[in-house]
């Protein structure tokens, strides 16, 4: 009971700084000031639209990020507490800040702060952790064995073959990520990297993240990807439409963007991008309107990958087109055979009922 209290204590402490540092606006209501009250103070701010959206223009603002920024200090402090929903609340926040910091590094503005030490500090929070877990290994994925008549089972070591001249075979691991190394700054060389990993940390917890959350990275790298296609979700209401006409086979007439609006992609920071992509288009609790801007970014990469002629990217994201095209085409099946279920049933003659006669005793 202690613990609990004293988890629900921390968390409402933490939002009432966070109220104290956000601009306040005479005309609307405090959105953070009623979920200090709440019987779960952390859930309910990870789960507030209008609390995403005060701080999100908060970080947006061109003087943000700096050292002297008492948001990111907010967000560094609340992601080193010991509560999973608060760690949750600033995993939250990444993609905004993973793309504005990106987006000032490489192309910076004439308002831009000189320092960007705050969000690299909150970068490296997460960074220190992944490397803390995984101590010092690095995070490798079993390969089967084609050579094997089964995908699934191998041979035992007691079982002799019938060549006597045959040698076991060795089990297959391929390394998805070496071992991670502490990093006490962020240095040129070692920021795709760092990037990278804190974009896995947000990709772990992803399924209990917001679809406001997931908006942003899309709707925020639209220009980093690559290419000037700007469609909202809610602005298209046939969505196989639209897909058809940004089919795989015409990524030729997608325009490439402005060059100057392109940050680079490296392998390690390009693949968790590619696994956000993945469950955003494929996962099946997502809304349609993360599915419908994730398809659109997949698009963007794959027209940058091509420009680019990467070939890892080229092949990881016309393997997620093709996926998106055939879950898509499934779900219209799908509801066209319930529609012409429901109406075959509802055209079918029903034979009347007898009516019912009750046998009362006297």
């Amino acid at each position: 009971m202690h613990s609990w209290w004293e988890s629900i204590s921390k968390a409402r402490s933490r939002i009432h700084l966070l109220s104290s540092l956000l601009p306040s606006s005479p005309d609307d209501e405090d959105p953070l000031s009623s979920l200090a009250d709440t019987d779960r103070p952390a859930r309910s701010l990870l789960l507030s639209a209008a609390a995403y959206s005060s701080v999100s223009a908060a970080i947006s603002s061109p003087s943000s990020g700096s050292g002297e920024d008492p948001l990111c200090h907010w967000l560094y402090d609340t992601y080193l507490s010991s509560d999973p929903d608060l760690r949750l609340v600033v995993l939250s926040y990444l993609p905004l800040i993973s793309s504005i910091y990106l987006r000032r590094i490489h192309h910076p503005a004439s308002d831009t702060p000189v320092s960007l030490s705050g969000f690299e500090a909150v970068l490296l929070a997460l960074y220190s952790s992944e490397t803390k877990a995984r101590n010092g290994k690095p995070v490798t994925i079993s390969i089967p064995d084609l050579s094997q008549p089964s995908l699934y089972h191998s041979p035992r070591n007691s079982v002799k073959s019938s060549n006597s001249n045959s040698k076991p075979s060795k089990p297959l691991v391929g390394v998805l990520s070496p071992p991670l190394e502490p990093q006490m700054a962020v240095k040129s060389t070692k920021r795709a990297c760092i990037v990278g990993v804190a974009l896995d940390c947000y990709y772990k917890q992803i399924s209990q993240m917001p679809r406001w959350s997931k908006l942003d990275f899309w709707h925020e790298n639209g220009d980093e990807f690559g290419n000037d296609i700007r469609v909202e979700a809610d602005e298209i209401e046939n969505v196989a439409e639209r897909v058809n006409d940004l089919a795989i086979e015409n990524y030729n007439s997608v325009e490439v963007g402005d060059k100057d609006a392109k940050i680079p992609l490296p392998w390690e920071l390009l693949q968790p991008v590619l696994r956000i992509l993945g469950h955003c288009l494929l996962g099946p609790l997502n809304v349609d309107e993360v599915k419908d801007a994730a398809s659109m970014a997949v698009r963007r990469l794959y027209a940058r990958a091509s420009h680019d002629l990467v070939p890892q990217a080229i092949l990881a994201t016309r393997s997620l087109i093709q996926l998106d095209k055939r879950a898509r085409e499934a779900a219209n099946a799908a509801s066209t055979a319930a529609a012409y279920a429901s109406g075959s049933n509802a055209n079918t003659p029903s034979k009347a009922k007898k009516p019912e006669i009750l046998l009362v005793s006297k």
